[in-house]
Formats: C-alpha cells, structure tokens, sequence
C-alpha cells in the first residue's frame, strides 16, 4: 500500500539527504566508494555520481513539487544498476553484488515514491450539510406555495371523501382557467 500523501513527502526529503550524503562520499572519497562497491577502476564514475546524488538531493529538499526529482533520483538508480551491471560481466564479486542489491532497493523506493507524488492530490469533499438549496429560510418560504396554487382536476378529494363540515360536503375550489395561455 502506498504511503500517504505527506508521508511519502517526508520520505522523499529523508532520501533527499540521504543522496547529498551518499554523494558527498562519492565525491570526497571516490576511490574508496569505488573499491567498497567492488569497482576500483571506477573513480571518475564515482564522482560523477555523487555530483548526480547531490544535486537531486538538494532538489528534493527545495521543491514544491519533488515528484520530478524522485523521477531523476530513479533514473540515476538505473544508472547506477547498469554501471555495476557492466562491471559484473567482468567481475562479480560480492561488493559488487551487494551494491547491486543496495542500488535495487534504493531503487524501488523511488520508483514507489516517484509513482505516489506524480497521482494528483485527492480533492477535499464539498461538505453541503449546511446547504438546502433554497434562497430563503423555511419561515421566509412558509405559505407562498399556497398563495396561488390550484390543484389541478385530478388531483382534488372527489366530493365523497371530502371531510364533513357543519351538516354540509366541504366544497372543492373551483377550476383554475388559464385564458392566456
């Protein structure tokens, strides 16, 4: 399940300074970055990746929007997989495995979190419960319907059913005629 809104927001800034770390070593000590991953002829690679890491971290603690650069920060992923994708065909040794296996994961948080940021923001419900739909109050209202409604013929009490009133039949209002229209 994905996270919510806000929290894959403070996931995206934890990985933010997560990268600027991450490329800070690369970039201060590349060379021991590049024989930790099993890559020890790499060292240039290695500080072009953490220049990479760091800026998308800064990027990501500065946006408003960081769905963009959670996108970056899995696009370096891939990057980064298929560097040490390439260095596995000639030789796989663990550290290289296990950066390869370290890169995944890191991966698939962002690839989970790059997906969560881009959905639109859920829209708040319209609450209508203080809402009749009528311009006026129900006192400003009371009586108007009446004041020039005729039933029409089909709808009157046929005179057998109307109640009894002083020894008579209660009379039926006459037929609405609408001689204009």
């Amino acid at each position: 399940m994905f996270p919510s809104r806000p929290q894959a927001r403070s996931a995206a800034r934890a990985l933010g300074w997560l990268g600027i770390a991450i490329g800070a070593a690369q970039l201060l000590a590349p060379r021991r970055v590049a024989r930790a991953a099993g890559m020890p002829d790499h060292t240039l690679a290695m500080r072009s990746c953490g220049v990479r890491e760091i800026a998308t971290g800064v990027a990501l603690l500065n946006s408003e929007r960081p769905s963009t650069w959670m996108w970056a920060r899995a696009a370096g992923d891939v990057l980064d997989a298929a560097l040490l994708a390439r260095t596995m065909r000639s030789d796989a040794s663990a550290a290289t495995r296990g950066a390869l296996i370290a890169v995944a994961v890191l991966a698939l948080a962002d690839f989970a979190l790059a997906r969560r940021l881009s959905r639109p923001a859920p829209t708040a419900p319209v609450d209508y419960r203080r809402r009749s739909g009528f311009p006026m109050t129900s006192e400003q209202m009371r009586g108007i319907a009446r004041s020039d409604f005729v039933a029409p013929a089909d709808m009157r009490v046929p005179a057998a059913l109307r109640p009894w009133t002083s020894g008579t039949i209660a009379q039926a209002p006459a037929p609405h005629s609408d001689a204009g229209g």
